[in-house]
Order: C-alpha cells, then sequence, then structure tokens
C-alpha cells in the first residue's frame, strides 16, 4: 500500500476505506459483516478510514471505533468523520459553534476518541462556505483539542475552492471518478498549491464502475440507489455520481470494450483517480471482503495506459458529460 500526505493531517493510505455502506442506505448489513469489512480494510494496508455521524445515526462510527479501538489508541489510522447532517432543517443558520461542539462530542464518545482526528462539514448549504463564523468554530473546537484538523465534504466544485480559501482548512472530499471529471480541469491544481488534501468519494460511482451492474438489478427499498435516483433525499450527485442509471452502464459498456484484458473497471476507475497527483486518497466502500482487497490493491497496479486515458476521456465526452458535467 502506498501512502500520500492528507495536508497537514498526515501521511494516510492512498486508498482509504469509505464507511458509509456498514451505516445505511445501501440495503441491509449485519453487524458481523461491517466488522469483516474493516477488518480486512485494514489487514489490506488501509489506515484511512471515513466515516460520518448520520451513518446509521452513528452505527457506523461505533463500528469503526469499536473495530479499530487498538489501531486509533495507537496512532496507527487516521480516522474521518463528518458533521453538520444531523441539523433539521438543513440550514445555513444551524452551522454554529455551539452545535459543532454537540456533534462534534457525539462523535468522539462514538469513536472512543478524546480528539478526533479530522473533521469535515457534511456538504453544508452553499452559504456557509460564505460564513467565515463557521470556519472561527471549527478552529475554536481545535484549539479546545476536540478535533485535530477540519476540512470540508463538498458537493459542487464551487464550493470546494470557496473552502480553500479558509487558511484552516486541511482537506476537501470531493466525487472524483471517470464520470465526474470536472475537478481536475481547475480544482485539483488549486487544492495542490495551497497544500490541501483531496479525498475522492463515491469514486465507483455507486457501483457503475465495478462493472457488476446490470439493466435487471433491482435495489432494496433502504438502498439510496432505489430511493435517490432523483435526488429525492439527499443530493442526486450522491447516487450514481449522478448519472442516469441507463446512461451510466452504456457508458461502462463502452469503456470494458477498450480496457486491456487485465485491467477490472474497478481497478481503472481507482487508478484513473490515483494518477493524479494532487489526489491524497480515495475512499472505496464495499461489504465484501474480497472485494476490499481487491480495491486496496489498485495501490498497486499500473498507472493507466495513454489509450486507457483516452478511453475515459472520450466516453465521458460521449456518453457522460452532458448530464454532470455543469452541475457539480
Amino acid at each position: 500500500m502506498n501512502h500520500r500526505e492528507l495536508g497537514d493531517v498526515g501521511e494516510v493510505s492512498e486508498v482509504g476505506y469509505g464507511a458509509w455502506q456498514i451505516g445505511s442506505d445501501w440495503g441491509e448489513v449485519t453487524e458481523d459483516e461491517a466488522v469483516a469489512a474493516v477488518e480486512a480494510a485494514r489487514d489490506a494496508g488501509v489506515d484511512f478510514f471515513d466515516t460520518a455521524d448520520v451513518y446509521g445515526d452513528g452505527r457506523s462510527e461505533r463500528i469503526v471505533g469499536e473495530t479499530l479501538a487498538d489501531d486509533i489508541e495507537r496512532g496507527d489510522v487516521t480516522v474521518a468523520t463528518k458533521a453538520g447532517r444531523r441539523l433539521d432543517p438543513h440550514e445555513a443558520d444551524g452551522y454554529t459553534e455551539g452545535n459543532l461542539r454537540r456533534f462534534v462530542d457525539r462523535s468522539r464518545e462514538n469513536l472512543g476518541m478524546d480528539t478526533l482526528d479530522l473533521v469535515q462539514l457534511h456538504c453544508p448549504p452553499t452559504d456557509v462556505y460564505y460564513r467565515p463564523e463557521t470556519f472561527d468554530a471549527l478552529e475554536t473546537l481545535a484549539d479546545e483539542g476536540r478535533i485535530a484538523s477540519y476540512g470540508v465534504s463538498v458537493e459542487r466544485v464551487e464550493e470546494g475552492l470557496k473552502a480553500i480559501e479558509y487558511p484552516g482548512v486541511e482537506t476537501v472530499q470531493i466525487i472524483f471518478n471517470p464520470f465526474r471529471q470536472r475537478p481536475a480541469e481547475l480544482f485539483l491544481d488549486e487544492a495542490a498549491a495551497r497544500g490541501v488534501g483531496v479525498i475522492c468519494r463515491v469514486p465507483l460511482a455507486s457501483g457503475l464502475l465495478t462493472g457488476a451492474l446490470s439493466r435487471d438489478d433491482e435495489f432494496p427499498e433502504d438502498d439510496h440507489r432505489n430511493y435517490n435516483r432523483d435526488g429525492e433525499a439527499f443530493d442526486v450527485g450522491e447516487t450514481f455520481a449522478g448519472v442516469p442509471f441507463e446512461a451510466g452502464l452504456d457508458a461502462v459498456d463502452a469503456l470494458e470494450e477498450r480496457l486491456p484484458d487485465d485491467r477490472s473497471v474497478p481497478e481503472f476507475a481507482l487508478r484513473w483517480i490515483l494518477d493524479h497527483d494532487a489526489v491524497s486518497t480515495v475512499i472505496p466502500g464495499s461489504t465484501t471482503p474480497a472485494h476490499v482487497r481487491s480495491n486496496a490493491a489498485a495501490s498497486e497496479a499500473a498507472p493507466l495506459a495513454e489509450a486507457e486515458r483516452e478511453a475515459a476521456a472520450e466516453v465521458y465526452d460521449d456518453r457522460v458529460r452532458e448530464h454532470v458535467h455543469q452541475r457539480w
């Protein structure tokens, strides 16, 4: 497993583990399955784990904290969590010091950590990025020892560009994959220039870029790939990276035709992301240990050949760009 710098947070595995799936919104996942997935990631050399206080109302945090308790105590792993989405209504006015302290203290308890390694604002309303007092509040929490570092998780490139204007922001988490290429136009260069770490989520486009989904697939009622296809519950960009399901399947078919026989679609997607030097870590999520190990192995896979990069660009331009590029 190769490692990269994540802002001033420290060095982390370039393939991390996204713990959304073990919390909620992906169908039923048993406690044993969740623990096995986290253990598989750790055994594969992963030492960066990303969760959030709303994933299963704290379930994901608790499982990560309990499963990795010894590693956390030794400082062998970096755990990132998120705060803000517990607000109801989820409005900019709620991003106050008092609310953030309350959310952070709950996460500290869930994870069993006195000081959280990294807390990210969890895709807040755009107005939050124009309110310095919110970032002052995060600075206060750092001064109090509740958090070591802070960053943001954004929906849109413009939000990421605004966030990195604040000197205390060490990381930006953003959707970036072969079906969401816009961050490579400007954002990655700006983040690198400021020494800001970049965490890439939804790298496999909610399963589209595994090559394992088909037009006949049906998803459980409690799986966001069922209930959020049109953005009914949260930003539609979080589901299939915002690409309409049928169009995404067609795009994957077009990609597969152009990949070498020894390159799987998920390895291709993860390598495409990692081949961008400004990326600090990519956080695929899975509840299947074999898939977790395969994702981690992308760190040691060969960089993409020129023909593969051309395939990514052309399939995106021909089949995906119109659905996502200017929206996010």
